[in-house]
């Protein structure tokens, strides 16, 4: 019988953060098993950890599935495995190879709660056609003029591809009710995990929210994936110095109220993302 941890990221207690289901040895699972096992929990994501191809000290191969399907990379799982691994193994340094890339994540003791900081693949953002952005805002039914004009909207990657909108007020952001299918064909044809939806609520500090119909949930409750792109995002467009370190605010219009941390540091072009995780009772 298959062991599956449940563990929440981005949160200090189970109540808050986003659940991530993990299986610390999927060697005998097969991709249909660890979808069966993603669907039943119901999660946005769950981790499947294997041996690394070519072996090496604490490091493992990762994959990752939504309840619909496989995605490249997702960060709270990583955390909340990364973290499931120190309980067992020990603080310290972890690889994971994903089907993003390899992801360096370290685990630390911070005052008896095990915080997890991964790294990121190298980030990149890009334009988004018009007639694209018309169709995202007209899915979430988001008129235009409720736009931040100071956070233009990007596609972000960092591992999987988020499509960046930052929102006027907090308010708006507050006030989500989107064309589920629309959204989601729309996701589909741009190749995106999520839509990472913002509001500044000072130099360093944002509320998130993601949509994420593409793995079968109406959202995401904190997205390390997305809060990565969004770091690369805010470097390229010169919005933060390029040593910096942000707190995102996600999960509170959910219930599920969660804190993300991303490092920025000058001279690298990846991103850093940082949170605790903790057991599901």
């Amino acid at each position: 019988m298959t062991n599956v941890l449940r563990y929440t990221a981005f949160a200090a207690h189970h109540t808050g953060g986003n659940p991530a289901g993990i299986v610390l040895d999927a060697s005998a699972l097969s991709d249909d098993d660890m979808l069966k096992i993603a669907a039943d929990l119901g999660y946005s994501e769950s981790a499947f950890v294997t041996p690394p191809p070519a072996g090496g000290d604490r490091a493992y191969t990762v994959r990752y599935f939504s309840p619909k399907a496989e995605v490249p990379f997702c960060g709270h799982a990583t955390v909340a495995t990364a973290v499931a691994l120190a309980e067992r193994d020990g603080t310290g340094d972890y690889l994971f190879h994903t089907p993003a890339g390899e992801v360096p994540v370290t685990v630390e003791d911070a005052d008896g709660t095990l915080r997890a900081t991964l790294t990121s693949v190298a980030p990149h953002v890009e334009e988004v056609a018009d007639a694209d952005l018309a169709e995202a805002l007209e899915a979430l039914r988001w008129p235009a003029a409720d736009l931040d004009p100071a956070l233009p909207p990007r596609i972000g990657y960092a591992g999987a591809r988020h499509l960046v909108l930052a929102a006027a007020t907090r308010e708006r952001l507050a006030d989500l009710s989107y064309d589920f299918d629309r959204l989601l064909a729309l996701m589909r044809r741009l190749d995106l995990t999520t839509v990472q939806l913002v509001w500044r609520e000072a130099d360093f500090t944002f509320h998130v929210r993601d949509p994420f119909p593409v793995g079968g949930v109406v959202e995401d409750p904190a997205t390390g994936a997305a809060a990565a792109a969004f770091g690369a995002y805010l470097r390229e467009l010169g919005l933060v110095p390029a040593e910096a370190v942000i707190t995102l605010h996600q999960g509170a219009d959910m219930g599920r109220p969660g804190t993300l941390t991303v490092t920025l540091r000058e001279g690298d072009a990846r991103v850093r993302v940082s949170g605790t995780a903790v057991p599901i009772p």
